[in-house]
């Protein structure tokens, strides 16, 4: 807003107002004395920039972000700690509240799950140890002990939330209001809750008759949740046995099942010419990475959407930006030349999803 207001423009507007028959020469006794106040007035206007820019939220480093969404009672999502299944043997020892350390991260055993399996809450926050797996070694010598491993990923760990979520976050905030258990109330609260990453609301005729409310849950890395986080989530937001009680973040009467999205495999084929000096094995690795990568961008947007829709013409598009590739044709997904749809409540098992090397090495 201020950018025109230089040092040179303010000096010349201050000069301006010097009588003519006044030496105003760079370097005249007039000049040198407006200079220094035509210097620090030119960065009032810097600062003055920077003022506007964080007073509002869409413009707002993160610092003042927060401070604008406190008025609305928003906060970050904080960084939360990982927690995996542990198995140790024999199973008859008791190791709960034990240290162990497995790569470069340590976990404490903090639930006894059954004989020999173990809650283990890794001590360092955020979502780098989610793919920590494989065997613990006890920090603290235990008597007995034959073997311990993780297994298991039960609540996924979650890195302090972004700034340009947060952003959208609290943008979306005033667009909908949430109150007394609507869809927004839902998100809201839903969303806030550890491992969760994604949640879409079903009302009462879409489910099981009135008083019923249904939710699908994604986990925070955008993957299908484990059974012990649909549990988790299940009791923080109605729990079973006192349902529609209000005991949980739910409103009175609203009986809640929680449910995990389910997952769909897909099947790609595609016709690739290569550039002299490339082939399918030499560009397999980015090949396969490049489409997953597309696969994860639409698992993450889920939440948003009616339902995944795959893109042929996508798929092309960013096969075509692999260097070594000169073009594309004959795209089928599952078989089919057309797009591919998912059902409502599904995401895409890109572990599980294949393709065709045969084809894909043409």
């Amino acid at each position: 807003m201020f950018e025109e207001m230089s040092f040179e423009l303010i000096m010349n507007r201050m000069l301006s107002r010097v009588n003519t028959d006044v030496d105003k020469r760079e370097g005249s006794i007039i000049w040198d004395a407006l200079a220094p106040a035509a210097a620090e007035l030119a960065l009032m206007y810097i600062q003055l920039d920077t003022v506007l820019n964080e007073a509002f939220a869409d413009t707002a480093t993160r610092e003042y972000l927060i401070k604008r969404a406190a008025e609305r009672g928003l906060s970050p999502y904080p960084a939360t700690n990982a927690a995996a299944k542990a198995v140790v043997t024999p199973d008859n020892i008791n190791v709960l509240g034990q240290r162990f350390s497995c790569g470069e991260y340590n976990y404490t055993l903090t639930e006894k799950i059954s004989d020999g399996v173990y809650r283990a809450e890794c001590e360092t926050e955020g979502a780098a140890p989610n793919g920590t797996f494989g065997t613990l070694i006890p920090i603290d010598y235990i008597p007995g002990l034959q073997s311990a491993s993780l297994t298991q990923l039960i609540v996924p760990g979650e890195d302090e939330e972004d700034t340009e979520v947060f952003r959208q976050r609290y943008m979306d905030s005033l667009q909908s209001q949430a109150f007394g258990g609507n869809v927004a109330d839902y998100k809201q609260k839903v969303m806030a809750l550890d491992g969760v990453g994604g949640v879409k609301v079903y009302k009462a005729a879409d489910w099981n008759g009135a008083g019923t409310v249904k939710l699908v849950i994604q986990n925070s890395e955008y993957k299908v949740p484990s059974p012990a986080l649909i549990n988790t989530l299940q009791t923080d937001i109605d729990p079973l046995t006192n349902s529609g009680e209000g005991i949980g973040i739910a409103p009175i009467g609203h009986q809640v099942t929680v449910v995990a999205v389910d997952e769909g495999d897909i099947y790609i084929d595609a016709v690739i010419t290569y550039a002299d000096g490339y082939d399918f094995n030499m560009l397999k690795s980015t090949i396969l990475s490049t489409v997953a990568g597309y696969l994860e961008e639409l698992n993450r947007d889920w939440a948003n959407v009616q339902n995944i829709n795959v893109f042929i013409m996508q798929i092309g598009a960013r096969l075509l930006n692999i260097a070594g590739i000169t073009d594309v044709s004959d795209i089928r997904i599952n078989g089919s030349a057309a797009n591919f749809a998912l059902g409502r409540d599904a995401i895409i098992d890109i572990a599980g999803s294949l393709f065709n090397d045969e084809v894909l090495g043409q």
